[in-house]
């Protein structure tokens, strides 16, 4: 069914785009993202989804069709076209209704659950996620409330974090939809710790820093101003803040959440853990609301979305702003692109002397 065709140091890029809810946005912002040819001249894209919503999109933002179809039975590296829609006709999805339904819970379920299988098999070097509804998931039977969770268990990733790219900011969240009030009871030395580390991966794997200086946020104001608003940072972040240290991670805080995001961006930081969902996405959102990306960080593979959701009300208008979907699908060409740099580095380390006859190498 899959053509597993390994990629190389010298194949193009190959990213997975998955159309997200059909009945979203999704298939505006994607043919509008990609029509733009400086974009389609970083990689070659299959998109997974149905190419019917696609001629639709093209219809009503009149973006002549610049893609090629497929069978998504058969999937592979080698397409001569630079797009093509791995189309599953297969499923019948109502364009009239915009709003959750179970056949886009389906159909969206299955466009990722095959692009997570086809970057697994090496086929694809990054996947990036247009927006699915929740709702829709849950209608259609689905045992993940969304991507991240599907991608953990599809990955056999036990660790996993919600990372941010948003202009000069790089931001993962310790902790992420939980109610404020019950923050006190899941917050451990474990879930600081582990962006932490995890964001510390990231950094050098996929954005070529080699030793990130990390910053990590308080929880409280003023940082707990010596225990007069809270204890939680020195019991809890300040020991997960030693932990990485002594792992040798360049980390430091915790710092006063008012003044680190200024901080960061302007570059005293190369990324910053937030301690829960609205601390990091306030300036997220504030310094890059059209063009901030999701990042899940933990995964043996890349994936990247835009920061928003479906859209329902305003599908089928032509009206959708693409700008975080081209973000989310730039970024994934350039963490591709440096993850293969650092294979290509790690397999053939610069010591080495390597001279080229012909079509022989000679290494010594």
């Amino acid at each position: 069914m899959i053509n597993n065709n390994k990629n190389n140091f010298e194949s193009p890029i190959v990213i997975g785009i998955t159309m997200g809810d059909p009945l979203g946005i999704g298939p505006e912002i994607i043919i509008k993202a990609l029509s733009d040819p400086m974009l389609r001249r970083g990689a070659k894209f299959i998109i997974f989804g149905m190419d019917e919503f696609l001629e639709y999109a093209s219809d009503w933002t009149e973006i002549d069709p610049y893609w090629g179809r497929c069978q998504h039975e058969k999937l592979s590296r080698d397409y001569p076209r630079n797009v093509v829609v791995a189309d599953y006709d297969d499923y019948s999805v109502p364009i009239w209704k915009h709003g959750p339904s179970k056949s886009g819970g389906e159909s969206s379920l299955r466009f990722c659950v095959d692009a997570i299988e086809a970057a697994k098999a090496g086929i694809l070097d990054a996947v990036v996620t247009a927006p699915i509804s929740k709702v829709s998931w849950n209608q259609a039977g689905a045992q993940w409330p969304g991507h991240t969770e599907l991608l953990a268990e599809m990955c056999k990733s036990p660790r996993k974090v919600m990372m941010f790219a948003a202009g000069p900011l790089k931001i993962a969240l310790a902790t992420i939809h939980e109610a404020l009030f019950e923050l006190r009871n899941k917050f451990t030395i474990g879930c600081v710790y582990e962006p932490i580390d995890l964001l510390n991966d990231a950094l050098q794997e996929f954005f070529g820093i080699k030793n990130p200086h990390i910053a990590v946020a308080a929880l409280n104001p003023h940082a707990g101003e010596d225990g007069q608003f809270g204890d939680e940072e020195p019991r809890i972040i300040s020991p997960a803040i030693l932990i990485a240290q002594e792992m040798g991670i360049n980390c430091s805080g915790p710092y006063p959440a008012d003044t680190l995001f200024l901080r960061a961006s302007r570059g005293e930081f190369d990324g910053v853990v937030a301690m829960y969902h609205d601390q990091g996405m306030i300036p997220v959102k504030l310094l890059a609301f059209k063009d901030a990306v999701n990042i899940t960080i933990g995964l043996p593979i890349i994936r990247t979305s835009p920061a928003h959701g479906t859209a329902f009300e305003i599908a089928g208008k032509g009206v959708a702003d693409e700008s975080s979907m081209k973000a989310a699908i730039r970024l994934a060409i350039e963490m591709a692109r440096t993850r293969r740099q650092n294979a290509e580095h790690r397999t053939h380390p610069p010591s080495s002397k390597l001279w080229r006859t012909g079509k022989t190498e000679v290494r010594k």
